[in-house]
């Protein structure tokens, strides 16, 4: 009788499948990271233009910053990531961004 080692501690096999998943998993990060820098961008442009005598062009700078994070979160969730707390705080998203987050808005 022989002991063989657990399949755990051994090497993976890299079939087809396994290579697929790997693919995915990599073009999921790259999505992510993609988003999220499409957040920065929005949440940059929204504090550093000073929009106060122009009420339509702050509300458009909120529901494109608001659309840039409603992407992000369901990236997240397709990665797995279901808590966004932490996402709110790193990127100090503003509280009249995440009111809109969600929001369908007509075509004009």
């Amino acid at each position: 009788m022989s002991v063989r080692p657990p399949q755990s501690l051994g090497r993976p096999a890299f079939s087809g499948v396994n290579v697929l998943e790997y693919e995915l998993m990599a073009e999921r990060a790259d999505a992510l990271g993609r988003h999220g820098l499409k957040v920065e961008k929005a949440l940059e442009r929204l504090r550093a233009d000073d929009v106060g005598n122009d009420p339509q062009r702050r509300n458009d700078m909120l529901d494109a910053a608001a659309d840039a994070v409603w992407a992000f979160f369901i990236q997240r969730e397709i990665c797995g990531l279901r808590d966004q707390r932490d996402v709110v705080r790193r990127y100090d998203i503003p509280k009249e961004v995440l009111a809109r987050v969600g929001i369908v808005r007509k075509a004009p």
